[in-house]
């Protein structure tokens, strides 16, 4: 299994941890409490490398289609004001990453980075509906020469860490690395009106697979 690069400070101390943890309970065989310890940073430790795990999927562009940029559920479709860039009403698809997903993030549709902000904030459970306002966030505005789009990394409560790839000006491409967030967290998408949606509430999606909508030509 390939590990993520952000993953090695956390699968290095935690199996450290938990190899003095069962050298200790070998030593002392009969103290069953340190047994108990051990199998628990053992947990922890792979736990560790299952959360930083790299999936292996072919790579395969499209170039009419904005592909997920995670792994996870969609927990919102709807129109909403968008406030910070376009200022104006927008298709939000929100897809929710629980500590069970992937958590790479990856770059929806090929285009250049006309904006790109990282905000403080509040860490709100990431499928709040303010958490997309409120919450500790990086926005990008993504302009593929048709179509300008903007997606958004949402820290969550229990995710405290955002990392990004990518800055304002930058030409990226589908599938791309965009970037990581620690530890459950949430990723919006703000559409044109006249975008076809082609997932739904509830609907398990995959990153670099899954067709979140269809770019028009």
């Amino acid at each position: 299994m390939k590990l993520h690069k952000e993953g090695k400070n956390f699968i290095l101390s935690s199996g450290v941890i938990f190899l003095l943890s069962l050298s200790l309970a070998v030593e002392f065989y009969t103290t069953w409490w340190l047994w108990v310890c051990s199998a628990f940073l053992g947990t922890v430790a792979a736990f560790m490398m299952r959360f930083f795990r790299v999936p292996n999927r072919p790579i395969k562009e499209q170039p009419n289609a904005i592909l997920s940029p995670c792994d996870g559920t969609v927990v919102i479709i709807q129109e909403v004001e968008e406030t910070e860039y376009f200022k104006d009403k927008r298709l939000q698809v929100s897809v929710f990453m629980s500590v069970n997903n992937v958590h790479i993030n990856w770059v929806p549709m090929t285009g250049v980075i006309k904006y790109f902000r990282h905000h403080q904030g509040k860490y709100l459970v990431a499928w709040h509906p303010k958490s997309s306002e409120k919450n500790e966030r990086t926005t990008f505005v993504l302009n593929n020469g048709k179509t300008e789009i903007l997606f958004r990394q949402i820290a969550g409560y229990v995710a405290r860490r955002i990392v990004t790839y990518v800055d304002e000006g930058n030409r990226v491409f589908q599938n791309q690395q965009l970037g990581f967030i620690k530890f459950g967290s949430r990723m919006d998408l703000f559409l044109p009106l006249n975008t076809e949606i082609c997932v739904k509430k509830g609907d398990k999606v995959r990153g670099t697979e899954t067709i979140i909508a269809k770019v028009s030509d």
